[in-house]
């Protein structure tokens, strides 16, 4: 083990500059939620050419990526949609450059996430070198719509592909650490039906921006004693949106809704955070909904979930996690950093729903996601995939 350890380090140093121009052709196209389509076919072309045994589209647009056909299934899986680039003057260079300069590869998307399918299709290229023969199937997922709906990929990997695997490791950007659980979410939205009158005489109507407004100031309270978890920290509730409407602005207004973004710590669930917000609610004319999500793929299948999000985590003892940590020390003669996800990844269907055992390991640092002038060094990029070759075969 020791040998095949040495040698997946040299391949993975040979082909640094094979990853970061693969990182970069990924990079140079847009790939907005649903608009995937041109960099879903450069993966699948990638991976074809680093010599996968198979590599498709599936009919949300998953790139899903072969290699072996044993009875135990890990797969790697990262998503290739980005977010869009907000205000452009603050990027110092154009965000699908794809410029590969100083150790750095750098755009929208080198750290969420490309960068974790440009270091997986190295690995793929890697253990067809070596002649990878356990009894194992990998699978490499370069998944779609992740952005604007977290999970629903695996949803339809599962559900529709029957692919469910053993184990998988989620490559979002991790700083080359391990990590094992991160808080869950939900999206809730509160409306609140008024009784409209002429402003002239606003005692004659029921105002429900009123409602919403005392409804705001006691979910703000909700906010500071919400449950925490000592390796995942404390819930959280924000409020992200407040609309009313009225028939004129000389009129009280007779509706108003607002959004919530709930963050569910261990031991939250989506019934007890709904109850808090009833709690509030019950005295008004108001409506609790969890939303949903139904959007139609750059495919044309038109697909969804609720935007109901389950928390994970994985205790640190688990043998999965374990074969992650003595994968980093064989390979690196060091010890990892096992730790947790501030953001939410495709773990809350892997694991939130369908109790697969998931942990992640990614190039990048997570505090650049979503920001401008984002980018990935290199050499996380190289360190990335050797560890995932490496579990390969440490993975029992």
């Amino acid at each position: 083990m020791e040998n095949t350890m040495l040698k997946i380090n040299e391949l993975a140093s040979k082909y640094a500059d094979y990853t970061a121009e693969n990182l970069s052709k990924l990079i140079k196209i847009k790939s907005l939620s649903l608009g995937e389509k041109a960099v879903a076919e450069e993966l699948k072309r990638q991976m074809l050419e680093a010599g996968f045994d198979e590599a498709r589209i599936d009919g949300l647009g998953n790139v899903v990526g072969k290699i072996g056909h044993g009875a135990r299934i890990l797969a790697f899986d990262g998503h290739i949609d980005t977010v869009d680039v907000g205000n452009a003057a603050n990027w110092n260079s154009d965000p699908f450059s794809g410029e590969i300069k100083d150790g750095f590869v750098y755009g929208r998307g080198t750290v969420d996430q490309k960068g974790g399918p440009a270091a997986f299709v190295t690995t793929g290229k890697i253990l067809k070198e070596l002649g990878f023969d356990r009894d194992m199937t990998l699978y490499f997922t370069g998944s779609v719509i992740e952005e604007d709906c977290d999970g629903l990929c695996w949803k339809y990997l599962i559900e529709e592909e029957h692919i469910k695997p053993d184990f998988v490791v989620i490559t979002e950007p991790t700083n080359l650490n391990i990590y094992r659980g991160h808080r869950g979410r939900m999206e809730i939205e509160v409306t609140f039906k008024g009784l409209s009158a002429h402003g002239s005489a606003p005692e004659r109507g029921k105002n429900a921006i009123y409602m919403a407004s005392r409804a705001c100031l006691e979910i703000e309270k909700l906010n500071e004693c919400l449950a925490s978890d000592p390796f995942l920290g404390k819930g959280s509730v924000a409020l992200s949106e407040f609309v009313s409407g009225s028939p004129s602005l000389c009129a009280v207004a007779d509706y108003a809704k607002i959004h919530l973004d709930r963050r569910l710590t261990w031991g939250e669930t989506k019934e007890s955070a709904v109850a808090e917000i009833m709690e509030i609610v019950k005295d008004m004319d108001a409506t609790v909904e969890v939303l949903q999500y139904e959007e139609t793929a750059y495919t044309g299948l038109r697909y969804g979930m609720e935007k109901y999000y389950p928390t994970w985590k994985l205790e640190e003892e688990h043998p999965f996690v374990q074969s992650a940590k003595h994968t980093f020390t064989g390979l690196f003669g060091k010890d990892p950093l096992i730790d947790k996800w501030t953001f939410s990844t495709n773990g809350v269907t892997i694991n939130g729903y369908y109790k697969i055992p998931c942990i992640g390991f990614g190039p990048g640092n997570e505090v650049l996601a979503h920001a401008p002038n984002e980018k990935v060094p290199v050499n996380d990029l190289v360190v990335a995939s050797a560890f995932y070759a490496g579990l390969a075969y440490q993975v029992k």
